[in-house]
């Protein structure tokens, strides 16, 4: 009996543009602290599912919330540290699920 089976790679990002996104420009859920520790933020690059936390080549620290999957773990990774503040978008913002 062969153990050997054909696998397809899951494509991420085809299934986070499924996603429906209403943005709160105005007040954003997501709040860094001002100057962050780079070994945290380097911890929020790495953990956060939707890649919304980068660094740049000549070290600065970026984060786009109009993406966020709102799974909070930043908020468990670095609440009280790179993040200042973490809060659920306000009602009929934020994002909808379209796939699963």
């Amino acid at each position: 009996m062969s153990t050997n089976k054909e696998t397809t790679p899951v494509n991420v990002d085809a299934y986070l543009g499924l996603n429906k996104y209403e943005v709160d420009e105005g007040n954003p859920h997501i709040e860094l602290a001002p100057n962050p520790d780079m070994a945290q933020f380097m911890e929020l690059v790495r953990v956060c599912p939707a890649g919304l936390y980068r660094v740049s080549p000549d070290g600065q620290q970026s984060a786009d919330f109009a993406g966020c999957l709102e799974c909070g773990t930043c908020r468990i990774v670095a609440q009280g540290g790179a993040v200042a503040v973490w809060r659920f978008p306000a009602a009929m913002m934020g994002i909808e699920y379209r796939y699963g």
